[in-house]
């Protein structure tokens, strides 16, 4: 991949021959790629805890199922808030668009502030990263799919099935992914 195409914006889609447990089967929305490396989060790992136990204050904000997501192995003890922004409309106060209608948001921000300009909302504990050229080899040996993201990817109702779901929506072989076996055994 040249490092003229910057994947802001754009999903990782772990493709079956990526094994580790920490991405297998992960759909990752990446927040930043540079020179420098790349950062994103897994959008499609609920955890089984509510947002108050760590930041109660959001809880009535966050979009359902108000649980925090797991947003990859790095900074575990971190926490990333993606919003969606509707519209063309200027940021809301404690929001930093990234691509389109998403957005960061500062989680340091009072919610009032921010909720009354803001569709969406979830919190990642963590994060995924890559350092300078780890990423674009990781997808020259064939361990991710890079897909057009929707804004309504991070928010999505049914987190488990956004694997299947994003690829189902490509075009071509791509598409056939989808039902791609958890464990080839059962093929």
């Amino acid at each position: 991949m040249a490092l003229t195409e910057r994947l802001t914006g754009r999903l990782l889609v772990a493709t079956p021959l990526l094994t580790d447990p920490n991405f297998d089967r992960t759909v990752v929305l990446m927040l930043d790629h540079n020179d420098e490396g790349a950062l994103g989060i897994v959008v499609n790992r609920p955890l089984d805890v509510d947002v108050d136990k760590v930041l109660p204050v959001w809880q009535p904000h966050v979009t359902a199922p108000g649980r925090l997501f797991k947003g990859g192995p790095v900074q575990l003890d971190s926490a990333l808030g993606v919003v969606a922004v509707p519209g063309d409309a200027t940021e809301p106060v404690g929001v930093k668009r990234i691509i389109g209608a998403l957005g960061l948001v500062d989680l340091d921000t009072p919610p009032e502030v921010v909720v009354g300009g803001i569709a969406g909302l979830r919190i990642f504990a963590g994060y995924a990263g890559w350092g300078a050229g780890q990423l674009e080899a990781e997808i020259d040996e064939g361990a991710w799919f890079v897909v057009d993201a929707e804004s309504r990817d991070p928010f999505t109702d049914e987190p488990q099935r956004l694997w299947a779901d994003v690829l189902r929506r490509q075009r071509g072989d791509l598409a056939f992914m989808a039902t791609y076996p958890a464990d080839p055994v059962d093929n």
